[in-house]
């Protein structure tokens, strides 16, 4: 099934993102998770791929779990690195066998010691990966979006081009990447729908629990802390309690805005954490 055509109307849609855990004893708990999860009724929940392809085998177990187990459609995350064609084409036949129809095109990271050039071989660029899945048949796609750009982008217009590029390729939803101000995202989709744009968009939305959390995200994603952020750091960084309290304040305002003004959708990074998201919920009256 499709996840535009699972919740349709002028409600915001949520969504989830969880991790494959790297010991398998884990496994467990992030099942109590979504199934914590499922109290917020999300119209699906993707799952992320290990860099390089090392968690293939988990993120299809998982998402294929979540959708048995637990009545929710999983968005499989799939990646360029290090991919070759024939390896893409049993993936998606590991996924089509699973129940999986919904897959979230990436390029990837590199992991550590994999040679750039060794890479890209087969798939440079997450609008290669749509071309293929588009060949495939029998898959909805969905890709990523970036409110502050691509780090790899010349322009703000290069990157929006990219992005229709990746819709006029098959991409029927984003998901965005990380962005702490809310300002640049509603500028971001403004943009985006004056370059036809017309796919939902739902933005990522990180509970901002911890210091080292959040400055890891940012060095990974390259996202900018907005001052008012910045000061949450000076005030509170070394008091971890005080810290969670304000930084969930924060992201509750973020979403409050947001809703406000009418996006489609919320995608919350759980970190294979359920409270904190429930609690931004709860509190802004989704839940």
């Amino acid at each position: 099934m499709n996840i535009n055509d699972i919740k349709k109307g002028p409600k915001t849609t949520l969504s989830f993102e969880v991790f494959p855990p790297k010991k398998s004893n884990n496994i467990e708990e992030l099942f109590e998770t979504i199934s914590a999860l499922k109290e917020a009724d999300p119209a699906f929940i993707s799952v992320t791929y290990g860099a390089g392809g090392s968690e293939r085998d988990k993120t299809v177990e998982i998402a294929s779990r979540i959708k048995t187990e637990f009545g929710i459609e999983p968005l499989a995350h799939l990646t360029c690195v290090g991919a070759s064609k024939s390896n893409v084409s049993d993936i998606l036949d590991s996924m089509k066998k699973s129940g999986i129809d919904n897959i979230l095109a990436l390029r990837g990271d590199i992991p550590k010691g994999m040679d750039r050039e060794k890479a890209f071989l087969h798939f440079r660029h997450a609008t290669d990966l749509l071309d293929f899945i588009r060949e495939k048949k029998g898959f909805y796609s969905c890709a990523a979006a970036y409110p502050e750009g691509h780090p790899q982008s010349k322009t703000k217009k290069e990157d929006l081009d990219f992005l229709k590029l990746k819709q006029d390729k098959g991409a029927e939803r984003f998901n965005t990447q990380l962005c702490f101000e809310t300002d640049t995202i509603l500028r971001f989709l403004d943009e985006a729908k004056n370059a036809d744009i017309s796919v939902p968009i739902s933005i990522g939305i990180m509970p901002i629990l911890n210091p080292t959390q959040i400055l890891r995200m940012v060095s990974l994603s390259g996202c900018s802390i907005p001052s008012r952020l910045a000061k949450l750091f000076a005030l509170y960084g070394a008091d971890e309690d005080e810290f969670r309290k304000h930084g969930l304040e924060y992201a509750k305002t973020q979403v409050s805005r947001l809703l406000e003004n009418g996006v489609d959708g919320l995608h919350l990074y759980t970190m294979n954490k359920h409270s904190s998201s429930l609690e931004i919920l709860r509190d802004v009256g989704l839940i």
